[in-house]
C-alpha cells in the first residue's frame, strides 16, 4: 500500500510539473514573456553604453535630438504598442509616420534611433530590436537634458505592421480637454498621475504655431484669446506666430527653460503659460490640479512619477517571445 501510494504521489507531482512547464512554454511561444532589465546581458553586454554614446553624439550636434527622440517614443508606444512601428518608411506614404498626427515628428528623432541601431549592429548584429533601442534612446534624451536616469526594461520585438490609418484617435491632440486625455491614457493602462507626469516631457521641445493658433486668434465670439492664457504670454505668442506666415515656425513648450528637463513646465501652468490647451487643462481641471501643484513644488516627486510613468508606458502593447521580428534596418521590415 505504502509503495503504491508513494508511486501515485510521484506520478501526480510529475503531472503538475509537466503542466507547469507546458504553461511556461505556451507563454513564451505566445510572445508574452516579461521584459527584463538584463535581457541583453549575455547577447549584447555593451548595449546601453553603445546607445548612450550614439545619442550623446547626436545630441551634441543638435539639441532637437532630445525632445524629438522622447516624443518619438511616446508616439510609437500609444499606437500598436512600443514596437518601433513609427520608424517604418513607406514609399507609398501610408505608414504611421505619414499620418497627420505624426508629420510634425522631427527627423532628428528618427535619425538618432537609426544611428544608434547602426552602432549596435556593428557590435551585436541581429540581436537588439529597434523598439528597445528607441526605449533606451528616450531615456538618454531625458538624462542628457538634466532629467532623472532610470533602468529600462528590455526584450521588445519590432512590429510587423505600420499603417497611418492605425494612428487615428490613439494620440492626444493639442486641443484635447482633460477627460479626453484621461480616457486615452486609461486605454493604455496609464492613470491620472501618469498623464500629468508624462505631460511634463513638454519641459523640453517646441510646438508648431498651428497647434495653438486657435488660442491666440479668434478663440470664440466672446474673446479673441483663450481666457485661460496669460494675456502677456498670448501677446508674445502672437508676435512669434503672426497669422498667415511660415507654418514651420515653432514656439517653445516651456519658454523659461526649454533646454532643461525640470519642473518649470508645471510652474508655467500656475500663471496661464501652458502653450497647448492640453497643457493648461492639467491645471484648469480640479481633479489634476493638486498633482500639478505637487510637481511644481517638489521636483523630486515629479522625477519619481515621471520614471514610473515612462516604465509603464514602455510596457504598452509590447511584442516579445516569437512575436514580431528583430529588424536589420529600423526603417524597413525584414524581407
Amino acid at each position: 500500500m505504502f509503495s503504491r501510494e508513494k508511486a501515485r504521489k510521484k506520478m501526480e507531482d510529475w503531472r503538475i510539473l509537466c503542466s507547469t512547464l507546458m504553461i511556461i512554454m505556451m507563454v513564451i511561444e505566445g510572445g508574452e514573456a516579461q521584459l527584463s532589465e538584463n535581457f541583453y546581458s549575455s547577447s549584447c553586454p555593451r548595449l546601453e553604453r553603445i546607445v548612450q554614446q550614439a545619442v550623446k553624439k547626436k545630441h551634441d550636434q543638435t539639441f532637437v535630438t532630445a525632445p524629438a527622440t522622447l516624443r518619438l517614443f511616446f508616439h510609437d508606444c500609444l499606437v500598436l504598442g512600443c514596437d518601433a512601428s513609427v520608424m517604418i518608411f513607406s514609399p507609398n506614404g501610408d505608414a504611421e509616420k505619414d499620418s497627420d498626427d505624426d508629420l510634425s515628428l522631427a527627423g532628428d528623432g528618427f535619425d538618432t534611433v537609426i544611428k544608434a541601431k547602426q552602432a549596435v549592429e556593428a557590435n551585436c548584429p541581429g540581436v537588439v530590436s529597434c523598439a528597445d533601442i528607441l526605449a533606451l534612446a528616450a531615456r538618454e534624451a531625458v538624462v542628457l537634458t538634466g532629467g532623472p536616469s532610470f533602468s529600462v526594461e528590455l526584450g521588445r520585438r519590432d512590429g510587423l505592421r505600420s499603417k497611418k490609418s492605425d494612428v487615428t484617435k490613439h494620440l492626444p491632440e493639442p486641443d484635447h480637454k482633460f477627460n479626453e486625455l484621461l480616457n486615452l491614457f486609461a486605454k493604455n493602462g496609464l492613470n491620472q498621475t501618469d498623464l500629468v507626469a508624462l505631460s511634463g516631457a513638454h519641459t523640453i521641445g517646441a510646438a508648431h504655431c498651428s497647434k495653438f493658433s486657435k488660442r491666440i486668434y479668434n478663440y470664440s465670439q466672446f474673446s479673441p484669446i483663450d481666457p485661460t492664457l496669460d494675456p502677456l504670454y498670448a501677446l508674445q505668442l502672437q508676435q512669434q506666430c503672426p497669422p498667415g506666415v511660415n507654418p514651420n515656425i515653432v514656439a517653445f513648450l516651456d519658454p523659461l527653460s526649454s533646454n532643461t528637463f525640470d519642473n518649470t513646465y508645471y510652474k508655467n501652468l500656475f500663471v496661464g503659460r501652458g502653450l497647448l490647451t492640453s497643457d493648461q487643462e492639467l491645471f484648469t481641471n480640479l481633479a489634476s490640479r493638486p498633482t500639478v501643484i505637487d510637481f511644481a513644488n517638489n521636483p523630486g516627486n515629479f522625477n519619481a512619477a515621471f520614471v514610473t510613468a515612462m516604465r509603464k508606458l514602455g510596457r504598452v502593447g509590447v511584442k516579445t517571445g516569437n512575436q514580431g521580428e528583430i529588424r536589420r534596418n529600423c526603417a524597413a521590415f525584414n524581407s
